[in-house]
């Protein structure tokens, strides 16, 4: 990759372009992603929304460099996902990448102290000494230093694993659903850590339903049948997207105004016009 290029991908952080993700199985395919353009950049906290089955999961698998696109490209970090080795993504993931699946047991070590368990992904990463006992602070979980996992409950092991891919503060974090187990006080607990370490320089990327992660964002993109439908940015209004193929998704509320699905598109000037075939103009 030449050196200009380089320097755009380390800065954008993560690119996806017409990034495509196919499931195959004995009953068929099923499209999770349909042509996702996105970039997301350091020091901003980004949410993804959408109804269940829209592809959340998905895209923030792939984001998080622990799975391939069946088509498109992917940059994360200036690593090429769809080529790199099985070798370099895990590297990758190990110590520039912070996880957070959406059950958070597949992420901590049943056999570790909550403080070890930090200090292990410290290590990976170069952190320093204190950053362990930091990051469980952050989180609310400094009195559960010394107690297994296995000893925590659904709650505590869902801010263990915020913890543990906050340490360090990695180059990337993504988190599917991190606040989906916890009451109002630990969710805003979660939440202030992970925009403070987006306010340090980390590009942060969570998938959500709640309002009290989604009104939080820096920046919100709803996801729905595969492709990102809209995205808005601080208080703008909410912008729909029209993707690398040309393809609008309409917000559910407009679409009843289109029950057979055709819509005649008309210029008027420097603005566009929708409206039903069967109506004049």
């Amino acid at each position: 990759m030449p050196a200009t290029d380089l320097g755009r991908a380390l800065d954008g952080t993560v690119t996806c372009e017409d990034l495509v993700k196919v499931f195959r199985s004995v009953t068929g395919e099923t499209h999770a992603l349909r042509g996702i353009g996105l970039e997301l950049h350091p020091g901003a906290l980004t949410v993804v929304a959408g109804p269940s089955g829209s592809g959340k999961s998905s895209l923030l698998t792939l984001l998080g460099a622990r799975d391939r696109p069946s088509a498109g490209r992917l940059t994360v970090l200036g690593s090429d996902v769809g080529t790199a080795s099985t070798r370099e993504l895990r590297g990758l993931r190990r110590r520039r990448i912070g996880f957070v699946p959406q059950r958070a047991s597949a992420a901590v070590f049943p056999h570790l102290r909550a403080l070890d368990q930090l200090r292990q992904v410290a290590g990976w990463r170069g952190a320093g000494r204190d950053q362990p006992a930091a990051a469980l602070e952050a989180v609310g979980l400094a009195d559960r230093a010394r107690h297994r996992s296995d000893a925590l409950s659904g709650g505590e092991q869902q801010r263990l694993a915020v913890a543990m891919a906050l340490v360090g503060r990695p180059a990337l974090v993504v988190a599917d659903e991190p606040t989906a187990e916890l009451d109002h006080a630990n969710a805003d607990r979660v939440m202030d850590a992970l925009l403070d370490v987006a306010a340090a320089g980390s590009t942060v990327v969570i998938s959500s339903h709640d309002d009290r992660v989604t009104h939080r964002a820096d920046r919100l993109l709803r996801l729905r049948h595969g492709v990102v439908s809209s995205e808005t940015s601080g208080r703008r209004t909410a912008a729909a997207v029209i993707d690398a193929t040309g393809r609008l998704q309409l917000p559910p509320e407009l679409l009843d105004l289109f029950p057979d699905r055709r819509v005649v598109v008309e210029a008027d000037g420097d603005q566009v016009r929708l409206r039903r075939p069967q109506e004049p103009s």
